[in-house]
């Protein structure tokens, strides 16, 4: 009998999202975009470690100290797909607004209002946290690595707003001409030994590249599978080479004391990875809507969605919250609060991880509310395909 009361439950939930959910909505780029704040989030838990030392803690990354685990950061790193995914959407939604007769100065601040409202919350949130733990007595170094971690994920925000604000601007803009100057960039910073400040230009020009994309896919340009082959295969092949030939780091996230970051700012290579991401997922397109097609399976992903700000926003506070709460009851726990520095610690932290998922889904009901109030991206911006691609994908 509870079972059958579970399943009641379960299909009337499904019915209520589905009731929710625009009908013309393509669950696959949500699952694209369900898939980057997973990443995100799984990546970050996974190569992050705090190491409680000399009462004090520091943050470290298995990175530094196994390089056998630098494939991880291939799987994780998902940043391209936020936007390639943020480029269709906005210039989707732009041009959405256009035909209904909204100013520019109204879609921007309604988008805005979107991004920024959850920030301001875990802003809020975290300036109390800081002010109570200075007044406890907890040291400068702790209170440094602690929000090194909350804040340093949100200049993806930044930067994604900006590149937002330009859609009018940039919508039109082919991929080729930023990928050509991260080109140039690096040639003048790493290859002519100009100075290591150009690189910030990459910050923009290299993220516009999966934008652009992703507004050309917007207005139906090129999605196809000949697509996704020849940026799958050519993005993967550049960075190989770029790896292998040109003194890029293997790996796609930073890595604490190497000499150069794929990340901070944008290399070549982190593009170039980025464009073979993007060829996987036009390959995934067609198969992502034909598993999505059932209510019950795509329920996840339109959940995973309206929560989306709020997960990427507060990961880390969970990872923070239970290794606080552990170190305050028991002392340095190993995954927790030891280096990373063996095969043990990983599979320690694996052990870990629905913990953190656990204290993410308590954030989540205490602070989703602000997401839904501002309308949360994927309630009001349609990602339904273009007509024309609609009525192919019907035939």
């Amino acid at each position: 009998m509870r079972d059958l009361v579970r399943g009641a439950e379960v299909r009337a939930l499904v019915r209520r999202i589905e009731a929710a959910t625009p009908p013309d909505r393509d669950h696959a780029v949500d699952a694209l975009r369900a898939f980057a704040v997973l990443g995100v989030v799984c990546g970050h838990w996974l190569v992050t470690a705090l190491v409680a030392d000399s009462g004090t803690v520091r943050g470290a990354s298995p990175l530094a100290y196994m390089p056998g685990l630098t494939p991880v950061s291939w799987v994780f790193q998902t940043l391209a797909l936020f936007f390639l995914v943020g480029g269709r959407v906005g210039a989707t939604g732009y041009a959405s607004a256009r035909a209904r007769g909204e100013s520019y100065g109204h879609w921007l601040r309604v988008r805005m209002l979107r991004l920024f409202r959850p920030v301001g919350v875990v802003t809020a949130v975290w300036a109390v946290a800081a002010a109570v733990m200075s007044a406890s007595g907890v040291d400068e170094g702790t209170l440094r690595a602690l929000g090194s971690l909350v804040w340093s994920p949100l200049w993806f925000l930044l930067v994604f707003a900006a590149l937002t604000a330009a859609t009018p601007l940039v919508a039109r803009l082919h991929p080729l001409v930023p990928l050509v100057v991260v080109l140039y960039v690096d040639l003048f910073r790493l290859g002519l030994d100009g100075p290591a400040s150009l690189g910030w230009i990459n910050v923009a020009a290299g993220w516009l590249v999966p934008y652009c994309l992703g507004a050309a896919w917007a207005r139906g340009g090129p999605s196809g599978r000949r697509t996704g082959w020849m940026l799958l295969l050519g993005g993967a092949g550049a960075t190989a080479g770029l790896v292998l030939f040109a003194g890029y780091p293997a790996s796609m996230v930073g890595v604490p004391g190497g000499a150069l970051s794929n990340l901070d700012p944008p290399s070549l290579a982190a593009v170039t990875f980025g464009l073979a991401q993007c060829g996987a997922a036009f390959l995934l397109l067609g198969p992502l809507r034909r598993v999505l097609a059932r209510p019950v399976v795509r329920a996840p992903v339109i959940l995973l969605n309206l929560s989306a700000m709020t997960v990427f926003l507060w990961h880390q506070t969970a990872m923070i919250a239970v290794t606080s709460t552990v170190l305050f009851l028991g002392g340095p726990v190993p995954g927790l609060h030891t280096v990373p520095d063996g095969p043990g610690w990983v599979l320690a932290r694996l052990a870990w991880l629905p913990v953190f998922a656990l204290a993410l889904l308590l954030c989540r009901s205490a602070f989703g509310v602000y997401e839904q109030r501002s309308g949360g991206s994927s309630t009001v911006v349609r990602s339904g395909p273009p007509a024309r691609e609609r009525e192919s994908h019907r035939a």
